[in-house]
């Protein structure tokens, strides 16, 4: 009898986000700040990238581009209400401002959107990210 190695399943909706790439001047860098606010771990090295796993299948893969400036991007989180606050400790431990809004005009406040709480910061490039409790309601 042989062993034929079965091949993971496949997803079962149309598409599911595995993982992006997210430019920074210095991957270790950007990652480290990443998963300290959040909470998780930088994953091992995968050639050029850099993984944080954000725990629902998908990665942010950090890949360190130097020849040009960084373009600033928006990456949002949804997060447990039980672990937002740890974020804006730990945001105010690494002494990064947040602000309730993403024009960054409501500095050291969280704001109340679609009945949760959320906040914006910027990562060592200026990526725009933000941290939300509850989803955006759409229409």
């Amino acid at each position: 009898m042989s062993y034929t190695p079965q091949a993971p399943a496949l997803p079962t909706t149309v598409a599911r986000l595995d993982h992006t790439a997210v430019y920074a001047s210095d991957r270790r860098l950007s990652a480290e700040f990443l998963a300290a606010v959040l909470g998780l771990e930088v994953g091992a090295p995968f050639g050029p990238f850099l993984p944080v796993d954000l725990g629902n299948g998908v990665t942010l893969d950090y890949y360190e581009k130097t020849d040009e400036p960084i373009q600033s991007q928006h990456y949002a989180f949804l997060v447990p209400e039980d672990r937002f606050d740890g974020m804006i400790d730990r945001l105010e431990a690494l002494g990064v401002t947040y602000y309730a809004d993403p024009n960054h005009t409501r500095a050291g406040r969280v704001n109340d959107l679609f009945g949760g709480r959320g906040a914006y910061f910027e990562d060592p490039d200026g990526h725009n990210m933000e941290i939300m409790t509850r989803p955006y309601a759409r229409p």
